[in-house]
């Protein structure tokens, strides 16, 4: 059986570990091509060798912060330059800087907003040629586009609800979701499909449990509570996410656009 990724090229942001790495992976193992980007070097060369493992030749990375609009067009082009193309784009870079809204510095604010919110805009502009400009250059051309392409970007279930000593990243991820409505009716005619995907409570560095000082992490007790919520009885893994991510970067996705789905084992949310 065609592994669902075969001959597609994909960029993933902040890929270097957690829900970003496992999707690098899981599309490998499909068949695709990948861009790793990361910030950090090592982690994004730990990627590429464990991608490289499933499949040699199959991954490359890209340095550099998504909040750069001149870096996203030079990642972009890294696909291009690498394997001849892009064919889907997953914005799953993101940070968090917790505090609550009374006490947060202009500081906290603007970095979240800026990778989550805005580094995500600056992706899908810096992508524009390579998905919706070559799409409509095959209508012309042929009457049809030759290839259905895709967007993913990333929201949360803890936007959806609120939570208290985010309100800088619960912004930023609705934003998300404007974003993916919006983009996806803007290109539906080049049959780019764009969705949103909010995980829940998943295990990576963001959401364990928080040590004093560090810059991300998760109270015990707010840990405890949200385990509490979860109807499965367990907190998520990157590979549930990356699965669901998967659906929507392959043709099995190819009439749906425009959709936010939650990944979070059953959470209730108002």
């Amino acid at each position: 059986m065609t592994a669902l990724l075969t001959d597609r090229v994909a960029v993933v942001t902040g890929a270097g570990r957690g829900i970003g790495r496992a999707i690098a992976e899981l599309f490998v193992t499909e068949g695709a091509r990948v861009v790793i980007n990361d910030l950090d070097a090592g982690p994004a060369e730990e990627a590429r060798a464990a991608c490289e493992a499933i499949r040699e030749g199959a991954a490359v990375t890209s340095i550099g912060s998504v909040t750069d609009p001149a870096y996203t067009d030079a990642l972009m082009a890294r696909a291009v330059e690498a394997f001849g193309g892009l064919d889907v784009l997953v914005c799953n870079a993101g940070l968090t800087r917790d505090r609550m809204a009374h006490k947060m510095s202009d500081d906290e604010w603007r970095s979240v907003i800026d990778v989550n919110l805005s580094g995500t805009f600056h992706c899908i502009r810096s992508a524009a040629p390579h998905l919706r400009d070559v799409a409509k250059r095959e209508l012309e051309e042929h009457g049809e586009v030759l290839k259905v392409r895709k967007v993913v970007t990333f929201y949360s279930t803890a936007a959806i609800r609120g939570n208290p000593g985010q309100i800088n990243y619960t912004a930023a991820k609705m934003g998300n979701v404007g974003i993916a409505r919006t983009v996806a009716q803007e290109w539906a005619p080049f049959r780019i499909c764009v969705n949103a995907v909010a995980p829940g409570f998943i295990e990576t560095r963001m959401t364990a449990e928080k040590s004093a000082g560090a810059p991300m992490g998760i109270p015990a007790a707010m840990r405890e509570a949200a385990l509490a919520r979860i109807p499965f009885g367990r907190y998520g893994a990157p590979e549930d996410v990356a699965r669901v991510v998967l659906f929507l970067a392959s043709p099995l996705s190819d009439y749906v656009t425009g959709q936010e789905i939650n990944v979070s084992g059953g959470l209730q949310i108002p």
